[in-house]
């Protein structure tokens, strides 16, 4: 298990660029089984998720060109159907969330998908329904076996259908966007997600040939077609990145430019910095977050406390809470956070607590956050990053603390973040990997 050892209080300088979106990238690599013909993807962020799917579709049959660094090809021609039936299928896909994305476009290719009860970040309950529910609209039959650790689909021809989604998941969304784009007639998705990212792959899918009605809306029209071809598709800038280097450059009180953050997809999250009292300046296409020695974090109009809540998009991303909760710790007054989606996402607060933070936990959703406006520094500890996100968030902590910190566990941050302890140091981080 590999740590990262971080020597904290030295501000940062300089320029970052983001990597490309991690959530975007498992949508689109799945989209790719859904034609024969070449798919190149451009700004494929190198991240351990990223790779770990790419090392699954390639054993599929799928062949995976790497042309140059976050630049692939590839070409679902040839899918091995007896490796998708498979233990060895079953067990990798189990370690990666990023899988249950594959059986929408199986179903569509294949008339068949198999699923293992999907792995990724311990944070929680992360519920199925959706796909299901959708998928099964659409026509699949669903046989969840005798053994409990997965089950497989079936549907010689999907059907278009009308649906009401229980809840506006992304994934779910994904999944059943291509599975509806092969099937026979018009679907109509209501109550669908409608983040950056599921515009994207929709965009993606349509340029295939798809015909996808309403991007952007909670209210999608896809009338299915024959078949797709093949396409070149660049991925969005990593909203997450750019938010954790927001949070970054205001907890060191460093003065960072954040290059090429796609700023028209950022959709509220520059706001929400802003409401906790950090400077946050568009200059075209980029964030200049200036140095700071103190933020002031806003109450609501009525003087009650700020809470600060995921939500559905246009609202909040719940990945950008870890973030927003520990540059919460060094601001001048209080704030709420509010985890709805998942309820152990603000257990790694206990944590921030020991290194001096003034934090109420007030049940596995809520926290109060006590800021100390830079007048007591955090102190270094000894962490492990429970999954992605509360690991950039220690991470941060521990830039800004005072003393040497030291992180295990931190191929939960690798899963999400690309070299990172490398771009770091070229702003001036002290900050080594230890294997």
């Amino acid at each position: 298990m590999s740590s990262f050892v971080i020597e904290g209080g030295h501000r940062l300088h300089g320029e970052i660029t983001p990597q490309g979106a991690k959530n975007e990238a498992l949508e689109v690599l799945c989209a790719t089984l859904l034609t024969d013909e070449d798919v190149r993807l451009t700004n494929v962020p190198e991240i351990l998720d990223v790779q770990n799917l790419l090392k699954l579709l390639a054993d599929m049959g799928v062949r995976v060109t790497r042309n140059v660094a976050g630049d692939y090809t590839l070409n679902a021609s040839e899918i091995d159907e007896s490796f998708l039936a498979s233990e060895e299928y079953i067990r990798r896909s189990s370690s990666l969330r990023g899988s249950v994305m594959l059986i929408g476009p199986m179903l569509a290719r294949l008339g068949r998908a198999y699923m293992a009860k999907p792995g990724g970040d311990r944070i929680g309950r992360r519920r199925l329904d959706t796909h299901f529910l959708g998928l099964s609209r659409l026509g699949a039959e669903l046989d969840f076996g005798e053994s409990g650790t997965g089950c497989a689909l079936t549907c010689p021809r999907l059907r278009g259908a009308y649906m009401l989604l229980d809840e506006a998941s992304v994934t779910g969304t994904a999944n059943i966007i291509m599975a509806a784009v092969l099937a026979e007639g018009q679907t109509t998705i209501y109550n669908a997600a409608c983040e950056p990212y599921v515009q994207q792959l929709c965009r993606m899918l349509n340029a295939m040939g798809a015909d996808i009605q309403g991007i952007g809306s909670n209210l999608l029209t896809i009338n299915g077609v024959e078949r797709l071809h093949g396409t070149n598709h660049r991925l969005l800038p990593d909203m997450i990145e750019v938010g954790s280097f927001i949070g970054m450059a205001a907890m060191t009180r460093s003065e960072l430019t954040i290059r090429g953050v796609s700023y028209e997809n950022l959709g509220i999250i520059p706001e929400q910095f802003r409401r906790m009292g950090i400077a946050v300046v568009q200059r075209g296409d980029d964030i200049i977050v200036p140095a700071q020695e103190h933020y002031e974090i806003e109450s609501f109009m009525d003087g009650s406390i700020l809470t600060i809540a995921d939500a559905p998009w246009p609202g909040l991303t719940p990945d950008l809470l870890s973030v927003m909760l520990v540059v919460a710790t060094q601001a001048k007054g209080s704030v709420l956070i509010h985890q709805k989606m998942f309820e152990s996402r603000l257990f790694f607060v206990d944590k921030l607590i020991e290194m001096g933070a003034q934090i109420i936990l007030c049940d596995p959703h809520r926290a109060v956050v006590i800021g100390h406006d830079h007048q007591k520094t955090l102190m270094a500890g000894h962490m492990t990053s429970p999954d992605i996100r509360a690991g950039i968030a220690l991470l941060i902590a521990a830039l800004s603390a005072q003393g040497t910190s030291v992180i295990s566990n931190i191929e939960q941050i690798d899963r999400g973040y690309q070299d990172i302890e490398e771009r770091l140091r070229a702003l001036g981080a002290r900050i080594t990997r230890v294997d």
